[in-house]
């Protein structure tokens, strides 16, 4: 693979694509997204739009996966629903948001009088019908946001909705676990399904009208005639709870999603399943078939959106997610963490998300040149400051060490516990710092000996530890957490530890994720628990400032190579520069992802991120200070 551009980074906007600071990508995975995927839909022109937690909309290519535009919408809403042509967008919590999907734009809110449980848009978007934690089902005019029709409904709050195709009904599920059906003239009561003995958590209606299908939690599909109100067929082939199901256009298939992560694809006709189609890494939540149902595509969980060409038969089933260099396991807590590292000379990127393998990649071509495949996943990653030595930290406590030119492994410490999530070496290369997300504990490490030397059983009073930083001289270490117990005051702190006489020396208060030391050593900067970064004077023993203007965790801290700089990477899916003399941020981007890790090259000309979508990108420090 060769240098590559993230398409449209930093929105929708082409001339925001043009003044892109992305110089390189590294690892991306063809459909793989920033969060949960919880709705799709095909675009006229044969995109595929899929909105994510949190209200991230973004367009993609079916046939190579590649990303061509996102937007942020908003972060507030619980529910998305795209409207069946793919032109509009309906958001809700305890009101109803209308968004044009092809530019992002807000196009109306109206108030509920009640929390919103589900959504569906009529078939020519006209109307949108709402169910409620009151059990009501409520039908709008997106338009003008007026209310049309009220109805009582259900006792218990309603789990799924769908319109008849020609928009003279509407099938509502309730948490009673009962089906309706109401005429949309008048609200009357036209039918109601009982069968399901668990939560109907999706509905949809034949596009002739004569079939309305649910899905239980049951693990059942049943399949009931519209006209006279009977079951037609139970299709019970799943082994799981169903959570989604889906109707072709043409109406000939219907595919289904379990919690076993399968899609069931039946046979609409003959009701027998086609096939059993898997791959993801985590529950299910949306389904879409593409309007020549040639397509049909699926996104869950494991933040992977899977298209799969149907061609008359399953057995010609594709899917350009499942490619050789593009399969991403993914753990069960459905969040990797993507960890970097940076040889000395700037020349090799060392990269690990999850159970992804480690990847070395050589930084001016943008080309893996080692791969290093290894039991578990790796959750630390540092290079010796003499590059000679890769070490890596694994979720079963040890710690690997890898020659940096070859790959090989060479050293295996062991003795840890607990799953190992920060690595630091000192300046010279000798000593390495290993800590656990998980213990209080910090482990030193006599590389020459293979062993530890120094202990500190109680980094910071009771806090587990969530990074560790090596003072320039080597002498001191810092240590930052988080108590997690605590119930009031201090939720954390960073301590300061001087190795050699293996006593702390300086303490500051508050939780810490990520800590760095300025290159001469004076200053220490923090990623606290309040969605700000924070520079302590270490001669002064004193908070010198804190940055505040990220709008969600700041996630990860670096000093430029000359220290006048400082930047930061949050969730927010922004980088800021601040002067570290002055706290003025000095240069800001948004990205189409979040940011988890950050780096510097030596000159200071790149900065190099681990994203939240697994990818990592190497950006122009140049062109991310004149923004």
């Amino acid at each position: 693979m060769g240098p590559t551009t993230a398409p449209s980074p930093l929105g929708n906007h082409p001339s925001a694509a043009a003044a892109s600071p992305i110089h390189r990508v590294f690892g991306a995975v063809p459909f793989r997204t920033d969060g949960t995927p919880v709705g799709l839909a095909f675009a006229p022109d044969g995109g595929l739009w899929s909105i994510e937690e949190p209200g991230v909309l973004r367009l993609w290519d079916p046939e190579t996966g590649r990303q061509r535009e996102w937007t942020f919408l908003s972060e507030l809403e619980t529910l998305w629903a795209v409207s069946p042509d793919g032109r509009l967008l309906a958001s809700a919590n305890d009101e109803v948001s209308l968004w044009d999907v092809a530019d992002g734009q807000l196009l109306q809110t109206f108030s509920q009088p009640s929390w919103v449980t589900a959504l569906a848009f009529s078939n020519d978007g006209k109307r949108l019908a709402t169910g409620h934690d009151d059990g009501g089902v409520r039908l709008w005019n997106p338009a003008g946001g007026e209310l049309l029709l009220e109805i009582a409904g259900h006792p218990r709050p309603v789990s799924a909705i769908a319109f008849h195709p020609d928009g003279t009904q509407v099938a509502s599920a309730g948490e009673e676990k009962l089906i309706c059906l109401w005429r949309m003239s008048d609200g009357e009561l036209v039918a109601m399904l009982a069968g399901h003995n668990d939560r109907v958590p999706a509905l949809a209606w034949h596009p002739q009208g004569h079939r309305v299908y649910s899905a239980g939690w049951d693990a059942t599909v049943r399949v009931w005639d519209a006209n006279t109100f009977q079951p037609v067929m139970l299709l019970n082939s799943h082994s799981g709870q169903v959570t989604a199901l889906a109707l072709s256009r043409d109406g000939r298939l219907l595919a289904c999603a379990d919690s076993t992560r399968s899609v069931h694809v039946w046979d609409t006709s003959t009701l027998r399943t086609l096939a059993v189609l898997r791959g993801h890494g985590g529950e299910i939540r949306c389904l879409s078939f593409s309007s020549d149902s040639k397509l049909v595509a699926s996104g869950a969980e494991d933040r992977v959106l899977y298209v799969r060409a149907w061609e008359g038969h399953p057995a010609e089933t594709r899917n350009p997610s499942e490619r050789p260099d593009a399969r991403l396991p993914i753990p069960e807590s459905q969040s990797p963490a993507v960890r970097l590292a940076l040889s000395p000379d700037g020349t090799r990127l060392a990269t690990t998300a999850g159970e992804k393998a480690l990847q070395v990649w050589d930084t001016t071509k943008a080309e893996p040149i080692l791969q290093v495949g290894e039991p578990g996943a790796l959750h630390a990653l540092a290079y010796s400051p003499d590059g000679r030595q890769l070490a890596g930290g694994g979720a079963d406590g040890h710690i690997r060490l890898w020659d940096a030119g070859t790959g090989l492994r060479s050293v295996l410490l062991e003795g840890a516990n607990h799953p190992v999530s920060a690595l630091a070496f000192s300046a010279d290369s000798k000593l390495l710092a290993s800590a656990s997300a998980a213990a209080e504990s910090v482990w030193i490490w006599d590389l020459k000996r293979g062993e530890p030397c120094l202990l500190i059983p109680d980094a910071i009073d009771g806090c587990t530890i969530e990074t560790v930083a090596f003072h320039p001289s080597g002498r001191l270490l810092a240590t930052g957490g988080i108590d997690w117990l605590a119930t009031g005051g201090s939720d954390g702190g960073v301590s300061v530890w001087d190795i050699a006489d293996r006593c702390e020396v300086a303490t500051f208060g508050g939780g810490v994720t990520a800590a760095v030391f300025d290159p001469t050593g004076r200053f220490l900067a923090v990623a606290t628990l309040a969605r700000s970064a924070c520079v302590y004077d270490l001669e002064d023993r004193q908070l010198m400032i804190e940055l505040l203007g990220h709008d969600d965790a700041v996630t990860c801290v670096a000093f430029s190579p000359d220290g006048r700089r400082l930047a930061t990477g949050s969730d927010d899916r922004t980088i800021r520069f601040w002067d570290v003399a002055t706290g003025d941020c000095v240069g800001q981007t948004e990205l189409d992802t979040q940011i988890k890790a950050i780096l510097f090259s030596p000159d200071g000309r790149s900065l190099f991120t681990g994203n939240g979508n697994t990818s990592c990108y190497q950006l122009d420090v140049g062109r991310l200070l004149s923004r």
